[in-house]
């Protein structure tokens, strides 16, 4: 059963989320989970583990902020790297050592999402994944680079949105899923849960 006023509440503090929702067109509400990481949930994929984030997200804000009604979108990215999963640097050390890692890589970057009613507990979960192919960066870019700011509080420690698309020599599959919110898969999702993207549209 589809809501009859639909709301989309956006469950992140994420500014990147909120621009791609907003150049799209959506009319949302944001409400952050109060705390954004409940734990590392058990699951025996990429793929499932960080849909299982993102549902964690999305159940934190309608229990945090006692939500009622909306539908609540949840996300949360990673990088996969020979099976090894990476999430936000923890620091600037951290970060120097994840882009040494990538460096020269082919890595799959993996966006969950989960939908949830607010009102009815209904959802869905589904993920997106882009490879990537980095370019072999030196010791002075990887530092310069992680000086400028840019490298914290993303996952993989580079931003496609900003200046690290200059380190990616190839990209297969959605950009939008690489800064951290597939709205082609957004709308598959919206649609299965019998709604049109219009309805959230002014």
């Amino acid at each position: 059963m589809k809501l009859a006023s639909p709301q989309l509440v956006l469950a992140s503090n994420s500014p990147r989320r909120r621009e791609l929702l907003r150049q799209a067109g959506y009319r949302f509400t944001v409400s952050p989970p109060p705390i954004e990481d409940r734990g590392l949930p058990a699951a025996p994929t990429p793929g499932a583990f960080v849909e299982s984030l993102a549902y964690l997200k999305a159940a934190a804000a309608i229990d945090g902020h006692r939500l009622t009604a909306g539908l609540v979108l949840g996300a949360d990215t990673i990088v996969v790297l020979g099976g090894r999963i990476i999430g936000k640097p923890a620091d600037e050390a951290d970060a120097r050592r994840i882009l040494s890692d990538l460096s020269g890589s082919q890595h799959e970057v993996i966006t969950g999402l989960a939908l949830v009613d607010a009102a009815t507990g209904r959802r869905m979960l589904a993920h997106d994944v882009t490879r990537i192919h980095m370019r072999r960066m030196s010791p002075a870019e990887i530092a310069a680079y992680v000086a400028s700011g840019e490298a914290l509080g993303k996952a993989g420690a580079y931003a496609l949105q900003e200046t690290g698309d200059r380190y990616v020599e190839e990209m297969a599959g959605s950009m939008t899923n690489v800064v951290g919110l597939p709205m082609q898969l957004l709308e598959r999702m919206l649609k299965a849960m019998g709604y049109e993207p219009g309805d959230f549209r002014d």
